[in-house]
């Protein structure tokens, strides 16, 4: 991917230095959506000698910056230099180590608040309105401001909600600019993005055009392997790559028993219409074996992630000359592999191990997207609507929506219950509103009645999340006449099943996925 890392490296770009805030991931796709490329660094390792940054933002952060473990850079070599943006916390570090006082407030200050600027000329402040609604979220509030700093915009509560410092580019507003909550949120990014003279050059097109140019230069006339998945991140990926190299690619979809109901047939025909190579594995028997008796949800994501890379690896040793592995690695997993100090916390790598053992080099198209760039790319590409917005499933299939061990049985019984439920929510046109939906089956017998019987039979939960990013989620406020058809159709013809249950937990403090 170096030639690649080389072409973006000259794209202009804006770096958000992350001190650890839930939204930081919110700040990069707000200004990727505005057209404008940009990267996420740990907040102690910002590219200094990269000539292509044209701008610089802070994000918030859990601490306080009064606390003794607070994340605490020296600003120096970037003030003054670049525009700067400080968020939440960013905002009151910037005023903190220039001497200003931050405190802790009366009454921690979270939701909606009222922004009125007070310096309508402001570059930041152009075509914000009065009382604008914001999303303030934070515990201390910046009591003095240092000599320099000029206060722009305040609400009923905060003083200090917007200020610059002058004779600098650099701002700092109290409120959080990327979360959907605040009104003038992207015009407020906008602005900043003036300031830096962004050019929104990033778009799906230019990515495409440039990365297949790339890919061609860099792959050459070499071999590549793909694991698919029958997702949206593998699936993109896989058209990408066939664009840029053709029948050099051969795509390998293994079928572990814990797809949804007829998954592996579908998504093979589903391929057949963007002309891949693909080789379907039919490995079911295997991974039951593996997995049988198993019940620890950790111990059966390793057992189907070894089992994954064994029958991989021996469909791939029946290719010649392949020389490298492709993955449908996107940036959320990037910046989740690694905390704001650099270290590695979680690999993503949906093969992991398999690089190294065949001695394959690595090759992530679309690792410097998001989930929703990701989609667009998709339908620039050409590809069916119904493939670009497939919701995510969880890479071990039903393997972690089987609470407890693992048996053909159990996996007959979900698929039938999780069919009935995402064939319902595709015809009450529910399908598209919902971020994520899947049924679990539950651990536990319960007692029925069906006609004049008594039944002792499995639970299943029905899940459904709203979300945007799956960083946070609201379960999904589904029609109460959807949720009885579903039930009633679901007891009726799913041999062993006698209750359903919704899952109405949001995301925190739940998961998405119950394992």
């Amino acid at each position: 991917m170096q030639e690649i890392y080389r072409f973006i490296n000259m794209l202009e770009k804006i770096i958000i230095l992350d001190f650890g805030s839930q939204t930081t991931q919110l700040i990069a796709r707000r200004l990727r959506e505005l057209s404008v490329y940009c990267e996420i660094v740990p907040y102690n390792q910002f590219p200094g000698n990269d000539q292509s940054v044209i701008g610089v933002i802070l994000s918030g952060s859990p601490f306080s910056v009064n606390d003794s473990e607070a994340f605490k850079p020296d600003l120096s070599s970037i003030r003054g230099k670049y525009p700067v943006l400080g968020i939440c916390y960013g905002a009151q570090y910037l005023a903190w180590s220039s001497g200003g006082k931050v405190e802790k407030g009366n009454s921690r200050e979270y939701g909606r608040a009222c922004l009125i600027p007070v310096d309508r000329n402001d570059l930041l402040m152009n075509n914000i309105g009065d009382n604008a609604q914001v999303w303030m979220s934070h515990g201390d509030t910046i009591t003095a401001l240092p000599e320099h700093f000029t206060v722009i915009a305040s609400t009923a509560d905060v003083k200090a909600a917007a200020y610059r410092i002058e004779g600098e580019k650099t701002w700092g507003v109290q409120f959080h600019p990327e979360v959907y909550h605040t009104e003038i949120g992207t015009a407020v990014l906008d602005n900043f993005l003036t300031v830096c003279k962004a050019k929104k050059h990033w778009t799906p097109a230019s990515f495409i055009e440039t990365t297949v140019d790339k890919l061609k230069k860099q792959l050459g006339d070499d071999k590549v392997i793909l694991a698919l998945s029958g997702g949206v991140d593998s699936s993109v990926c896989a058209v990408l790559l066939n664009k840029a190299i053709g029948e050099n690619l051969t795509c390998i979809f293994v079928d572990n028993g814990l797809l949804r109901k007829n998954e592996f047939e579908k998504v093979l025909d589903d391929y057949k219409h963007l002309g891949l190579n693909v080789t379907g594995i039919d490995a079911k028997a295997c991974f039951y074996k593996q997995l049988a008796g198993v019940k620890e949800p950790e111990r059966k994501r390793k057992i189907i992630g070894k089992g994954f890379i064994d029958i991989f690896e021996q469909e791939a040793h029946k290719l010649k000359d392949v020389k490298w592995l492709a993955q449908g690695t996107i940036y959320p997993d990037v910046i989740e592999s690694l905390s704001i100090t650099g270290t590695v916390i979680k690999s993503h790598h949906n093969v992991g191990g398999l690089p190294e053992k065949m001695n394959l080099k690595l090759v992530e198209p679309l690792r410097l997207l998001f989930k929703d760039e990701v989609r667009k790319v998709g339908r620039e590409l050409g590809m069916k609507e119904h493939l670009i917005k497939r919701h995510p499933f969880p890479g071990p299939g039903l393997g972690v929506r089987i609470l407890g061990d693992i048996t053909p049985e159990k996996v007959r019984i979900l698929q039938d219950a999780d069919d009935i439920f995402i064939s319902g929510l595709r015809e009450w046109n529910l399908y598209d509103q919902v971020w994520q939906a899947g049924a679990i089956l539950l651990p536990v017998n319960s007692v029925g009645v069906m006609g004049d019987e008594r039944t002792y039979e499995n639970a299943v939960a029905l899940r459904a999340v709203t979300s945007t990013d799956a960083m946070t989620a609201d379960w999904a406020t589904l029609p109460y006449a959807f949720l009885s058809k579903i039930s009633s159709e679901i007891i009726n013809k799913v041999r062993g099943v006698n209750r359903v249950v919704y899952d109405i937990s949001s995301k925190p403090p739940s998961t998405i996925e119950w394992e």
